[in-house]
């Protein structure tokens, strides 16, 4: 199986880079779709609201299978994918980073936007905290309550504590597992006589 870990961010972190007398706001945090970067895009434009661009990337999915970056009115290619280029080179998937940027009145080329919009970018993140995020299965876990020692033996060996129990006549509980461990563990909970497994989606 492929690795079941990714990186993300922790939480909001934020940097400056200056150029010329412009200054180029960076922002970094974890999102998990489009509608939450849609979310934080509409909280910045109201913390900033007289800045002359917003430009932006993020990737999404343990995978980093959906990505995007965007100039906002910057020249074509010279503020969202230098910004895209930081998660890339970080790893990160998961994640958003806006820039912002307040014109100071010299033009820096497209040159000097590449490099201010990738450096206050990396200022986000490297102010932030990178954090490993683990991929798991929940499984739906039913049996009769004579079972309970046999199911809960096995819980116990894999360190794993039961969650929404419901211990009556037919006891049922959520145990949730790292991906890469599940088809063990689902096989060792089948095993047991009178035991349902199923996986929660």
């Amino acid at each position: 199986m492929k690795d079941d870990s990714f990186l993300s961010l922790k939480g909001r972190s934020e940097g400056l880079f200056k150029a010329k007398g412009s200054k180029h706001f960076g922002f970094a945090v974890p999102v998990k779709s489009e509608d939450e970067v849609k979310e934080f895009l509409g909280l910045i434009r109201k913390e900033h609201p007289t800045a002359r661009h917003y430009c932006f990337a993020y990737r999404l999915g343990h995978d980093a299978a959906i990505s995007k970056a965007t100039d906002d009115g910057e020249p074509s290619n010279s503020a969202g994918p230098p910004i895209l280029g930081v998660l890339r080179s970080n790893n990160l998937t998961n994640a958003l980073v806006v820039v912002v940027r307040y014109f100071g009145g010299t033009k820096l080329g497209v040159g000097g936007l590449i490099e201010a919009y990738r450096e206050a970018g990396k200022a986000a993140v490297d102010t932030g905290d990178i954090i490993t995020c683990i991929r798991t299965n929940t499984f739906k876990i039913i049996y009769p309550y004579s079972k309970m020692g046999e199911v809960m033996t096995i819980l116990k060996r894999v360190n794993i504590s039961p969650e929404n129990t419901d211990f009556q006549l037919t006891c049922s509980l959520d145990a949730t597992i790292r991906l890469k461990d599940s088809d063990a563990f689902e096989n060792q909970i089948s095993s047991i006589d009178e035991v349902k497994v199923k996986l929660c989606l």
